[in-house]
């Protein structure tokens, strides 16, 4: 069956980044911002869980975002009218700082635009863990914001979180097309790898790997973000 859509991992793949650093700098940043509503003390706990439990979720009807606040207001008897706006303004604001933390490459932009030439359709499969103003601030400092991408998964539009492959059934079912016709590029052996499990070609791109060492996932292919430019130019046009 002829590959007609190419799914891209941002964080660690067309944004290079370490992970660990990232999400400090992140805490590091939101903490301060939210302190007059929340326990500065208890806030990075509490979003963790409410994280966790949004990836746990099942529930085919909640949306991420649903799944968060419900968890999250539950378990903290915050005001979330209090509470949310101040989230909001973080994401709308702070959170763009956060771009020194990264380190953006043109390799990015030219593989969209490659791909997108020659007629494939274009998925932001980033973790759906993010607002869409957060996903769409990662995208600016990737050099992909005006790339024309069939889907960016949110936390607003999506049901399900990586690494559960439900969460690749959903763009598939969204976009119509099987795991045949589709091929994901990631750095994370078990969030991006999983894919593979569906029937996906995938592409391990290795400059800034995570490997949780659960589970084995095979690769189709693997290699540098510019090794993933080369193999995207050997790529027929399907025009």
């Amino acid at each position: 069956m002829t590959l007609r859509a190419l799914l891209f991992d941002l964080d660690g793949t067309l944004l290079p980044l370490e992970l660990d650093p990232f999400m400090k700098g992140y805490f590091q940043a939101l903490v301060p911002h939210v302190a007059h509503v929340v326990d500065p003390t208890k806030i990075t706990e509490q979003i963790l869980r409410a994280t966790e439990d949004m990836v746990q979720n099942e529930d085919p009807e909640v949306t991420n975002l649903e799944a968060f606040r419900t968890s999250f207001f539950a378990h903290t008897g915050l005001d979330e009218s209090q509470v949310w706006p101040v989230f909001d303004s973080f994401y709308e604001t702070a959170f763009a700082n956060l771009r020194n933390l990264t380190k953006p490459t043109g390799i990015s932009r030219e593989i969209c635009r490659t791909a997108h030439d020659k007629g494939y359709k274009l998925v932001l499969a980033t973790n759906p863990i993010f607002p869409r103003v957060a996903v769409e601030h990662r995208m600016r400092w990737a050099g992909i914001d005006d790339i024309p991408f069939e889907l960016v998964t949110t936390m607003e539009d999506m049901h399900f979180c990586k690494p559960n492959p439900k969460y690749y059934v959903e763009i598939m079912d969204i976009l119509n097309l099987s795991p045949f016709e589709c091929m994901m590029f990631g750095n994370d052996v078990q969030e991006d790898g999983v894919a593979g499990k569906l029937g996906m070609q995938t592409f391990l791109v290795n400059d800034d790997v995570i490997d949780r060492g659960v589970g084995h996932m095979e690769f189709t292919y693997e290699g540098s973000l510019e090794d993933a430019l080369r193999f995207v130019e050997r790529l027929p046009s399907i025009r």
